[in-house]
């Protein structure tokens, strides 16, 4: 029994040691590819050409291992403006700082939370894709301007702090938690190249979906005071966690408003609140998910079981917080309208539902009650919102 034993554990170490280095080689082989190739967005050098990606590095920005930082733009033909807010995992402590996303990891399954850097592979994770994609003739926000603040520290967007942590291999290391610091950089370059938005869309996915109403009222006030136009779409942001508040104000050390803004261990439901508290209809108020996020269930299944995999029963539990979540929703305001939908990848979704669509092929091409999520979001912005996949829930 023993050697059997150690013939299993034998072949789970060289399985995950496999899968680790076919990890790694696929995100390598597909940086390279982008990498000075046509692919790779160029940076913007005098000014730009109509709905063309550029990237553009900001001096005073800093990714979360310290390496340069940027974002990516696009000057559309309209005079409509959406401030992109990208998603990329979270940190919320030292266990969760010291294990980066790398392409190895998923692979093989081993803790992995948040993007560090932003290498030439994670290009594809903000642009030309779901709304991003201003070449698909389906997309009706391909004419839009638009602002991608990417991300890579870990601190939903929203951190000003140089947090120490031991990395895996035992050496010390420094997590630049700069979101706000990045943001604060980006939308300054929002403001001198689109002043005056008709229309202004502020959406993120994922962590960016958790960044939205924690900055909207920022964006609001301190760069777009006229425009009156404003909606606002979280996707997939939903993550309970007891100790969010510790988290924002001494990992993360973000504004003071911005920490004291939580009360509870939804932290989206309470930014929300506290938009609404100070800005009212201000804003239209847009939020989506899927209904058993197989990504999000495993964040939440390591924090409260410490074991980062999603399964049936975490998937049902997510079903039920979104749920009450939704209830939470409507009550800060009925004006609150939902994307739901169920879409399932077999075998990754295992069992569960996909994460996020708004920057996915999934965002123009697939239907609930016969409506694409482009089309709900295109009717909202347009003053005509309205909800879809409730009966989801």
């Amino acid at each position: 029994m023993a050697e059997k034993n150690r013939l299993i554990k034998w072949n789970l170490n060289n399985g995950i040691v496999f899968a680790s280095k076919f990890g790694d080689m696929v995100e390598n082989r597909i940086g390279n590819a982008i990498e000075n190739s046509v692919l790779e967005a160029p940076v913007l050098e005098g000014e730009p050409k109509p709905k063309k990606w550029y990237k553009i590095p900001l001096e005073n920005g800093l990714s979360g291992d310290g390496s340069p930082y940027h974002i990516y733009f696009s000057k559309g033909t309209t005079d409509h403006l959406c401030i992109f807010l990208s998603g990329g995992g979270v940190a919320w402590n030292e266990y969760t700082a010291a294990r980066p996303v790398t392409g190895g990891k998923v692979a093989s399954g081993q803790p992995n939370y948040y993007w560090n850097n932003l290498r030439p592979f994670t290009q594809i994770m903000n642009i030309n894709v779901g709304i991003t994609d201003l070449k698909n003739p389906i997309n009706p926000f391909k004419d839009w301007s638009f602002v991608v603040v990417t991300y890579a520290t870990g601190d939903f967007h929203v951190g000003d702090s140089d947090f120490p942590y031991q990395a895996e291999d035992g050496s010390e290391q420094i997590l630049h938690f700069h979101g706000h610091k990045n943001f604060v950089e980006a939308m300054q370059v929002a403001r001198r190249h689109f002043p005056y938005p008709d229309k202004l869309l502020i959406a993120g996915n994922s962590a960016g979906a958790f960044a939205v109403p924690a900055l909207a009222g920022e964006i609001a006030e301190e760069y777009y005071p006229h425009c009156q136009d404003v909606t606002l779409l979280s996707d997939s942001g939903l993550l309970l966690y007891k100790k969010w508040r510790k988290t924002a104000k001494h990992i993360w050390k973000t504004r003071e408003e911005t920490w004291k803004a939580i009360h509870s261990e939804n932290i989206t439901l309470d930014w929300y609140r506290a938009l609404y508290e100070k800005f009212g209809n201000r804003f239209r108020y847009l939020y989506a998910s899927s209904v058993r996020d197989y990504l999000l269930s495993a964040y939440y299944n390591d924090i409260i079981s410490k074991a980062y995999k999603t399964a049936k029963e975490v998937q049902q539990i997510f079903q039920k917080q979104l749920e009450e979540m939704v209830n939470e929703l409507i009550a800060i305001t009925p004006t609150f309208h939902f994307y739901f939908y169920d879409w399932e990848i077999p075998p990754l979704t295992q069992g569960g539902t996909v994460h996020t669509s708004v920057r996915e092929i999934t965002f123009s091409s697939r239907r609930i009650e016969g409506v694409s999520m482009a089309r709900w979001l295109e009717d909202a912005v347009n003053g005509s919102p309205y909800s879809i996949g409730m009966k989801l829930l």
